[in-house]
């Protein structure tokens, strides 16, 4: 087998030891933060990840949260059936589609969803603060256009267009106020009722 110089098998090993030992490294510090932020409400990574997949997607598939969650099916669905018994999610079928089960939010989840976020204290967290220097020298935090075209050619196209409609979500329906987020409802509700 002929190989490219462009491609040497050095290069290969190094570049992929890189990859790896940056990412573990990162999701160490992503996976003790996260915990200890979804720690009060007696949620476990997986299961805060999926009440965020279903509330971007409303109404996602297993298999819609076992691709954007990054894990396997049998965890997407399990994870999700506690969440259901707790009374945070709830599956049903579509008309138009017999085959998939579908998750959506019950009113509960979403209630302890935006908990969550409300409480959530970026100063908490190491990888935030971490970006702070860069975000200083260059006026906005990494946006990680390289690695974003990595996990599209990992993932597929779909995984990016799931992923930025969440950051699309997350921009439309929520305001910081004083330091927190609110739902953009709740805020124009307050609003409302203080005319």
């Amino acid at each position: 087998m002929e190989q490219h110089p462009a491609h040497s098998v050095k290069q290969s090993i190094m570049f992929s030891h890189k990859v790896a030992q940056l990412s573990k490294a990162l999701w160490k510090s992503v996976e003790k933060d996260w915990q200890s932020w979804i720690k009060p409400y007696d949620l476990n990574i997986n299961e805060h990840h999926i009440l965020w997949i279903s509330y971007h997607l409303e109404g996602a598939s297993i298999s819609d949260i076992a691709k954007f969650g990054v894990m396997h099916v049998s965890t997407a669905f399990n994870f999700s059936k506690k969440l259901e018994e707790r009374g945070y999610l709830k599956f049903s079928k579509r008309n138009n589609d017999k085959r998939n089960t579908y998750v959506y939010l019950t009113d509960e989840g979403e209630e302890l969803l935006l908990k969550t976020l409300e409480t959530y204290d970026p100063h908490t967290y190491g990888i935030y603060s971490g970006s702070l220097p860069i975000k200083e020298l260059y006026g906005k935090f990494p946006d990680f256009s390289e690695l974003m075209s990595i996990l599209k050619h990992v993932y597929g196209p779909d995984f990016m267009t799931i992923f930025e409609k969440s950051l699309s979500k997350l921009e439309s329906d929520f305001d910081e106020v004083n330091g927190r987020l609110v739902p953009k409802e709740f805020e124009e509700e307050r609003e409302k009722e203080s005319s």
